[in-house]
């Protein structure tokens, strides 16, 4: 027995992790810096920690409640209807969760090149056919109205990403209106704003209240640092919200992740010490490495380094984790994700030292 072609999937690549770095150059983990996964060098919030611990001794039961209690959170913090807050286990659950309700068979998705991979993976899980648009590192990967529109052609779906992964490239609220206006009324808009709170650029959330083909990803994944536990969420246009009870995986989002999630949005200082550390050290790493990189909007920076995988390579060795972007088609760039205070100038003057030689 085979499994359907698959051959037009490409696998997702995450960036490496301390454990499998230890592993393979038998190095001692504690000595490591992961900035390669675009994580929260903090950490989750304090509180989110306690919320897992209270949660695990009723992890016997459906998390209904949890889901309510975090959907209801969200909602009121956007000030939008309960129904219109999508959550799903991690972004690409809720990106899963639209083409369910959105993609036939055979319809076309345009997605960002470069950009992140599971766009186009989630398209093909639903039998979409991908097309793309090029961000031209020429043109300092600027995302523009007229970039997206002359690859449009009554595609059923467009990934917008602001801040964009791995360039740190923004789209401006005008600009994305712009997209949405110009396209076919039955063309869904989806604006992914996964690091949108690094940036003081405003939200795409006053074109989900005036219209019915523009949605927003937002994740727990970031900011708050709960990626392990794979928490996200759409926020939709009123008008079609409850598709999602028709498309929802049963219980998708755990009860541990649902609490931490709660927990997490009250706990402000924890996203303003972070907020405040990736902006430092996005400036540090534009004025001290010893290359040329891009204005970020996310907590990240992307720099051009010749040969990307040598690069990483290398500064894996000397206790370094960053991602070489070659699986982005940069295979001449790096992406930096930004560190503490404390671990962004040694990973800066490691990369310096390996750029060197």
């Amino acid at each position: 027995m085979e499994p359907r072609d698959l051959s037009e999937h490409v696998p997702y690549r995450a960036g490496r992790g301390i454990d499998e770095v230890a592993r393979d150059l038998g190095l001692d983990p504690d000595e490591l810096v992961k900035l390669s996964s675009n994580e929260n060098p903090f950490g989750p919030s304090p509180r989110a920690i306690e919320a897992v611990q209270s949660a695990a001794e009723s992890v016997h039961t459906y998390p209904k409640a949890a889901h309510t209690d975090l959907a209801a959170a969200l909602a009121d913090r956007w000030d939008v209807e309960t129904e219109q807050i999508w959550l799903g286990p991690g972004g690409d659950g809720v990106f899963d969760y639209f083409g369910r309700a959105f993609l036939d068979p055979g319809e076309r998705v345009l997605v960002p090149e470069p950009g992140f991979a599971y766009y186009a993976m989630s398209a093909r899980y639903h039998d979409g056919v991908v097309d793309n648009y090029t961000l031209s590192k020429a043109e300092d990967f600027a995302q523009t109205p007229e970039t997206v529109l002359a690859a449009y052609d009554d595609h059923r779906i467009i990934y917008l990403t602001t801040p964009h992964n791995p360039t740190g490239s923004e789209m401006s609220y005008e600009d994305i209106e712009t997209v949405a206006q110009e396209t076919d009324e039955e063309t869904l808009v989806i604006v992914d704003e996964a690091y949108a709170e690094f940036t003081d650029a405003p939200p795409a959330r006053d074109l989900v209240e005036e219209r019915d083909d523009v949605a927003i990803l937002r994740t727990f994944s970031k900011v708050y640092g709960l990626a392990g536990l794979r928490v996200g969420y759409g926020l939709v246009p009123e008008s079609w919200a409850d598709a999602y009870d028709r498309v929802n995986t049963p219980f998708a989002v755990n009860l541990p992740a649902c609490r931490a999630g709660l927990a997490a949005l009250e706990d402000d200082e924890h996203v303003e010490k972070t907020v405040e550390t990736a902006r430092w050290a996005r400036e540090y790493i534009h004025d001290t490495l010893d290359a040329p990189t891009w204005e970020s909007g996310g907590n990240f920076v992307l720099a051009e380094v010749g040969d990307a995988e040598r690069v990483a390579a290398e500064a894996q060795k000397e206790g370094i984790i960053i991602r070489d972007c070659s699986s982005f088609g940069l295979p001449e760039c790096i992406r930096i994700t930004c560190g503490t205070r404390e671990s962004t100038p040694e990973a800066v003057d490691t990369l310096n030292e390996v750029i060197d030689r």
